[in-house]
């Protein structure tokens, strides 16, 4: 099976710190693959790389097999990578709907400037009522985005990547902030959508990390230490002193 993402050598310095060191990742179709690590091992630092917020000093990045390793944000994001941040992106004024809806629209090439014609405009709102619905939104689609509960923000935001309609999400640390229930929906979520989209996941949720990935990419010092199953990695002496310690272990 060809690879959708795939990652060669990505190395990145600041000075003489060096944040991303020869860092190899390969992501198919219907794949989660979780990136996790201690706080500073530069997982953040290589999904900006990935994306192209971040220009790196060595390594190609490859998307469905194109090397995208010099264009820019928006030429990625049109090629099919779409990115969630650590720290919630929605706009808090706008309903749920109208955040999906300017994501369509940025999706589509619109700017801002088309916002009030964009709402009557009925594929670009059927189109966001599709995502709302596959994230089982739609019930809050008209409620404004700061009266929701901070789950369901993050799963706004989520459905604003989605609505680019991307062949490879990348998610950074969506359980972040949420409480156990929270956190056990987003699992479900997630794995709602791991057949239409191939998912590139940074998490220190470990049950999460657990549950959901295919493959554990294990990220200390910008070097991955270890690529393996969940169970591999679970049972790794190399891991358990490197990051992640019995009690997380057995999360």
């Amino acid at each position: 099976m060809s690879n959708l993402l795939e990652v060669r050598g990505l190395v990145k310095n600041y000075g003489g710190l060096r944040v991303t060191d020869h860092v190899n990742i390969r992501l198919q179709a219907a794949q989660i693959h979780a990136l996790i690590g201690p706080n500073g091992a530069g997982k953040t630092s290589l999904v900006n790389q990935i994306v192209g917020e971040v220009r790196s000093d060595a390594g190609q990045i490859f998307l469905k097999g194109q090397d995208i390793t010099h264009w820019s944000v928006a030429k990625r994001a049109r090629a099919g990578l779409g990115r969630s941040y650590q720290i919630n992106s929605v706009i808090p004024e706008f309903t749920a709907l109208e955040n999906v809806l300017l994501a369509v629209q940025t999706a589509q090439g619109h700017n801002f400037h088309f916002w009030q014609a964009a709402t009557s405009q009925r594929e670009l709102v059927e189109r966001s009522d599709a995502v709302l619905e596959l994230l089982g939104l739609l019930a809050v689609r008209q409620q404004r985005v700061s009266n929701l509960s901070y789950g369901q923000q993050r799963q706004i935001e989520l459905a604003m990547a989605v609505a680019s309609r991307p062949d490879v999400l990348l998610l950074d640390e969506p359980m972040a902030g949420l409480g156990p229930a929270e956190t056990q929906h987003m699992i479900e979520v997630l794995q709602g959508l791991r057949q239409q989209f191939a998912i590139l996941l940074i998490e220190h949720d470990m049950h999460a990390v657990f549950s959901l990935a295919d493959e554990v990419s294990v990220l200390v010092y910008g070097q991955v230490v270890l690529c393996d199953t969940p169970d591999a990695v679970r049972n790794s002496d190399i891991v358990r002193e490197a990051y992640l310690g019995d009690e997380a272990l057995n999360a």
